[in-house]
């Protein structure tokens, strides 16, 4: 099995929780999945993502090619043997384009949202 890393924003509780479950499976089954947190910049150069792309979706790259948003949840899941199902279910074509439309159109932006309110409180002068 080729090695599949895996970008996400580690500042983000829900990003994080899920990405942690998906690292104690690889880890316990010596699965070769990489997790890289966006919000190191040698990480971003690493992968050739600006930190506002990287913030926006989830990014997975695999044999050379990167895949971002649904499609990469679904090479992450193909690369877990407990989540293989799932991918399956996601790439029927109704499914996929509805799992498209919530990711792409309430998730992601969401949680992106989330993400640019952490980085401006972070920011701003203490008072």
């Amino acid at each position: 099995m080729s090695k599949t890393d895996v970008l996400y924003n580690a500042a983000c509780s829900v990003c994080s929780r899920e990405i942690h479950h998906y690292a104690r499976i690889s880890a316990n089954q010596a699965l070769p999945l990489q997790y890289d947190d966006l919000n190191d910049p040698e990480t971003l150069r690493y992968w050739g993502v600006s930190a506002e792309d990287a913030a926006k979706r989830l990014h997975v790259r695999k044999d050379g090619q990167t895949y971002s948003g649904v499609p990469a949840f679904i090479v992450l899941w193909q690369a877990l043997p407990r989540y293989r199902w799932l991918a399956k279910f996601v790439s029927l074509p109704g499914v996929y384009r509805c799992a498209t439309w919530v990711y792409d159109g309430v998730l992601a932006p969401t949680l992106y949202r989330r993400h640019q309110k952490r980085i401006a409180k972070a920011a701003a002068p203490a008072e």
